[in-house]
């Protein structure tokens, strides 16, 4: 399936400005969660898929390697009203659940654009709380809707660069190859060094880490 801006065109005349919102790392175990919004150039998205369009390769941004997600991010700039980015911190995650601290995540985005919408498609099963703008969730909308495609693609690209930071900061753990994500190389460099400031202590593999007693290798000092 391939997104298209059809649902956002059947709203132009009466909503203005539509938004899409997305996040990516609900299910890594470091790093923040990152969202995005989007508000489409209508004029330059025309409603229908066709390969002489900006926006033809654009789909979820799972579907795209690291290299088209970079180009397309540049693309999205240029044929968008605006664009803005939000997220949850680390210790958010922990303080309010990964649930809570991705709609945050979503609402910060929203509110970080510089043209508020009229409406707001926003990715998944739950609306944003607290929001005063009109808004449809929509199950796979990174799938569906262009502007939520878009905005994963974005969120995706930003998050990425901070866990490139990150790998900066603890290189032990191989957070430029990762992503913060549980795969084995992540598990392994976790047992070796022990969890680092940067991941998630209320995840269950970095919760039972810390229930043992030892030091982190990285930051020298003990974190139990």
């Amino acid at each position: 399936m391939n997104p298209t801006f059809m649902e956002e065109s059947r709203l132009l005349r009466t909503r203005g400005a539509i938004a899409g919102v997305d996040e990516v790392g609900v299910g890594p175990l470091a790093g923040p969660v990152v969202a995005a919004a989007v508000v489409l150039d209508a004029a330059k998205a025309g409603k229908l898929r066709t390969k002489n369009k900006w926006w033809h390769p654009v789909k979820d941004s799972k579907l795209l390697s690291e290299r088209e997600r970079d180009d397309l991010v540049k693309i999205i700039f240029v044929n968008s009203v605006s664009v803005g980015v939000g997220s949850a911190t680390v210790e958010e995650i922990d303080r309010l659940n990964i649930f809570h601290a991705r709609l945050l995540a979503m609402k910060r985005a929203i509110e970080s654009l510089k043209a508020r919408p009229g409406f707001i498609f926003v990715d998944g099963n739950f609306m944003i709380p607290e929001l005063s703008i009109p808004q449809r969730a929509i199950p796979d909308g990174d799938a569906k809707i262009l502007s939520i495609a878009c905005a994963s693609i974005l969120a995706k690209v930003t998050r990425d660069n901070v866990c490139k930071t990150l790998h900066a900061e603890y290189p032990e753990y191989g957070f430029d190859q990762h992503k913060g994500y549980p795969t084995k190389l992540h598990y392994d460099r976790l047992k070796q060094f022990g969890p680092c400031p940067a991941h998630r202590k209320s995840f269950a593999p970095v919760k039972l880490l810390l229930s043992q007693p030892g030091e982190t290798i990285s930051s020298g000092q003990r974190i139990v």
